[in-house]
């Protein structure tokens, strides 16, 4: 299963009453759940099936995450997609965005690797990163907040 179909998949749970569904093929399972107004994907492998506690860890300190915002009037810029993060376009490149970072609309902030696929993220919204919520080369979730803007 590609990444398109599960982000396809993704949107059509967002839409319906379903709560949870499970794919299988000969690649691996992708389960997608749907708790309150979040949706939490987990993908196994059919080579790591054997290790499941190896993917459980990563999605039990994801809820945290969204915790931490305590101010009410910042805007989040989110992941589209699962995959690595990285601030820089290259290990020899300045950082894109940082703390204080003035961002508009079209502004690439961040890159996420899917799949050997470098995807360039950029802002939706204006204003000021004031906080940078993720790790740099650390895996990230879908719809999981990667920066905190104060809007301009």
């Amino acid at each position: 299963m590609d990444l398109k179909q599960i982000h396809d998949l993704i949107k059509v749970v967002n839409k319906s009453n379903i709560g949870e569904i499970s794919i299988e093929d000969k690649d691996g399972k992708v389960t997608i759940k749907q708790k309150e107004e979040h949706v939490t994907v987990s993908s196994v492998p059919a080579t790591y099936a054997a290790a499941p506690v190896a993917m459980a860890a990563p999605s039990a300190a994801s809820p945290a995450a969204p915790a931490a915002p305590v101010a009410t009037n910042l805007l989040t810029i989110k992941s589209p997609m699962i995959g690595t993060f990285y601030r820089r376009a290259a290990p020899d490149k300045p950082l894109m965005a940082e703390e204080g970072t003035a961002v508009a609309p079209g502004k690439v902030v961040c890159i996420i690797e899917a799949m050997k696929l470098f995807n360039e993220i950029e802002s939706e919204v204006k204003g000021t990163i004031v906080k940078i919520l993720v790790d740099d080369a650390s895996p990230v979730e879908y719809d999981q907040p990667l920066f905190l803007v104060q809007p301009e």
